[in-house]
């Protein structure tokens, strides 16, 4: 594969696709999640084939795109893409499996969703273990890799959409604009209201208000 540089020299190019091309594979498919550190609400994973045919300018890792952009790209990479799939994994879901594994099965899920089946697999950090396909796992993937980039960008926006229709069935936690996430807003209104049926039990603080519940560490904000 292709040297690594610093974290800060990396740039999201087609690179790593292109050598595995040469090397005989033709349906390269990217794979990432988001939501993973997450209070409340699904954990989403995509996973995209795109055609080495059909350029799509501007693929980056989605935290570092504006909304806009994001929703712009998102329908270019699904009306250009040979095949993508996008699979969720409930908050009661993650609770039951854990954060780590509520991941690895998000993203074999999205990648079981495409047709046609790729024959590698790039993912954004997660090993794969026993999964039948050939793959690799990318620290940073998504600012190194267009595929990777192509599917945390599907991912972020069906995820975000989805954060939007749970802020109208369960209002006050502000959820348009944290999706999800611990933001000192988000904080104040669970210990106000407590948690709703979409927060994850398990993940601390919101144990706190669910005394039963296993703890877990909160993850990063959005």
């Amino acid at each position: 594969m292709p040297r690594l540089v610093p974290p800060k020299h990396w740039v999201c190019t087609a690179r790593l696709e292109a050598h595995l091309q040469r090397r005989g594979w033709s349906h390269i498919a990217g794979c990432d999640e988001v939501g993973r550190g997450a209070l409340m609400g699904p954990l989403v994973a995509a996973a995209v084939i795109l055609d080495p045919t059909r350029s799509i300018s501007g693929l980056n890792d989605s935290k570092k795109i504006a909304p806009d952009e994001r929703e712009r790209l998102d329908a270019e990479i699904r009306s250009q893409a040979v095949a993508y799939g996008v699979a969720f994994i409930e908050a009661r879901e993650v609770d039951r499996l854990n954060v780590y594994q509520a991941s690895r099965k998000a993203m074999i899920e999205a990648v079981r969703g495409l047709s046609p089946r790729p024959d590698f697999i790039l993912t954004d950090a997660m090993p794969l273990p026993g999964f039948p396909l050939p793959h690799r796992a990318l620290i940073h993937g998504d600012s190194r890799s267009i595929t990777i980039a192509a599917a945390s960008i599907l991912a972020k926006v069906a995820r975000d959409a989805h954060m939007r229709q749970l802020d109208k069935c369960f209002p006050g936690y502000e959820i348009s604009r944290n999706k999800g996430y611990g933001t000192r807003q988000h904080m104040a209104a669970l210990e106000r209201l407590g948690p709703c049926p979409e927060h994850r039990k398990s993940f601390r603080p919101v144990a706190e208000w669910a005394p039963s519940s296993p703890l877990s560490l909160v993850g990063s904000s959005p």
